[in-house]
């Protein structure tokens, strides 16, 4: 199934932190039937994995910057 899915990168970010590097992704993900749904996953936290969907490509980039800030302190968890 994996193999059949088409990827559409939106954004990726690394943060260092103490315990190790946290990786942020956001992604376009389409069956190849036409439909995209969007996702950003983090990996690298201690209850990991985590993720988040969006349903536009603007929610997403927006919904990318919200985890970032997030994870930096800067902001509240996105839901």
């Amino acid at each position: 199934m994996l193999d059949q899915l088409t990827l559409y990168p939106i954004a990726d970010d690394v943060l260092l932190a103490p315990g190790g590097k946290v990786v942020i992704r956001t992604y376009g993900v389409s069956p190849g039937d036409g439909v995209v749904s969007f996702r950003t996953w983090v990996t690298g936290l201690r209850d990991q994995p985590r993720y988040w969907r969006w349903g536009h490509y603007e929610d997403a980039a927006s919904g990318h910057r919200r985890v970032l800030e997030w994870l930096t302190g800067r902001g509240p968890q996105p839901h």
